[in-house]
């Protein structure tokens, strides 16, 4: 079956996510890919997509008119070329004027842009769980109707009600922890999921809701009460927080993937002078490398590790990566992607971002 996702904020880390799930992904536009899939995908399990779609076999107007009784609820966007507001707002309206002169009432959800907002389609229910709440999707002559909704509200409860936080050690936005988990790829029910530079368990959290079990560490006693506390707040069971330096430490079996935000050095709220940040990519290095090397002996070939890194905003605008990724292939893990172009997570003007490494021990 076909599908088209919404791809978030940074499309590059969206196309990797799917990529890494499904088959024939194509990006056909800067905020668009279509993908292949036999079962119908879980919104919920993607952090980096906004919506998603399945294309249809009907007419739209077919469609529609054979939906059950009631009022009808109707959402377009458009997002065929030179797409705009009126336009969407003229698919809508026809579709509506037809159905009404048939009988059935229809609320049009008004567009303020050619494509309606994450927020307006949730808010409007229009994310595939109510049939007579539709939203249409447009791309030049396809159409795709949608099964789902980012819960951008789920998001927000499932950060910011977390009662133990660490501004001062980042904190890990629950979108990117998922992104992170299905970067290692398609994981069976129940797969061990390590972090182990686990904080106040983001990671954690996000890898028991999507049925895997979790399995944390850190080299701070207060993050790992933190992760527990965290965890037991939200009513988690059937995971495993313990103390330890990832650089040495000796993990219980099985591990079936590890998925982490590593040690991001000295936050900043300014751009670093280039001896303070040689100082801190030494650092850093040190501790990446050092986790790579010693996990490498404790994990079975072909075994996935995503890692996000740090990477630093320099005064011309370009973030400076760690010289890394020579180092990683010689230790014994094959890269995914060693160009890392658009791998970087980060907000607009962010000065320490995340750098996302997709490895496997070769």
């Amino acid at each position: 079956m076909s599908y088209l996702a919404v791809l978030g904020r940074q499309p590059e880390i969206s196309i990797a996510e799917l990529e890494a799930l499904f088959r024939s992904v194509k990006k056909i536009s800067n905020n668009l890919a279509v993908f292949e899939e036999n079962t119908v995908p879980d919104i919920d399990r993607l952090g980096g997509c906004l919506k998603i779609a399945k294309k249809m076999t009907k007419k739209p107007l077919d469609f529609l008119r054979e939906l059950p009784e009631g009022k009808i609820t109707l959402g377009v966007s458009d997002y065929s070329g030179r797409a705009t507001k009126k336009t969407a707002t003229i698919e809508a309206l026809k579709l509506k004027k037809i159905l009404v002169r048939h009988g059935r009432s229809v609320r049009v959800v008004e567009n303020k842009e050619a494509i309606l907002s994450t927020a307006t389609s949730l808010h409007n229910g229009l994310c595939g769980k109510n049939e007579r709440k539709i939203e249409l999707i447009k791309v030049n002559n396809d159409w795709y109707k949608v099964i789902g909704v980012q819960d951008i509200d789920a998001y927000t409860k499932r950060d910011q009600a977390r009662p133990a936080r660490d501004a001062k050690v980042g904190m890990l936005p629950p979108k990117l922890a998922q992104i992170l988990i299905n970067l290692c790829g398609s994981l069976k029910a129940g797969s061990r999921v390590l972090d182990p530079f686990c904080g106040t368990g983001v990671v954690l959290q996000e890898a028991l809701l999507m049925g895997y079990v979790a399995y944390g560490t850190d080299l701070s006693e207060r993050m790992v009460e933190y992760s527990e506390k965290n965890l037991k707040h939200f009513g988690f069971e059937g995971y495993m927080v313990e103390v330890g330096d990832a650089t040495s430490f000796r993990w219980s079996q099985p591990i079936d993937a590890v998925a982490c935000e590593g040690y991001l050095g000295k936050p900043f709220s300014r751009i670093p002078a280039d001896m303070e940040l040689k100082e801190q990519k030494i650092e850093c290095k040190s501790i990446v490398l050092g986790f790579l090397k010693n996990i490498l002996s404790q994990i079975e070939s072909d075994t996935p590790v995503t890692i996000a890194v740090p990477a630093w905003l320099r005064g011309n605008g370009i973030y400076e990566r760690m010289d890394i990724l020579d180092d990683i292939d010689d230790m014994g893990y094959n890269v995914s992607n060693k160009s890392r172009e658009g791998l970087l997570y980060h907000r607009e003007n962010q000065v320490v971002a995340r750098d996302i490494i997709i490895l496997r021990k070769k």
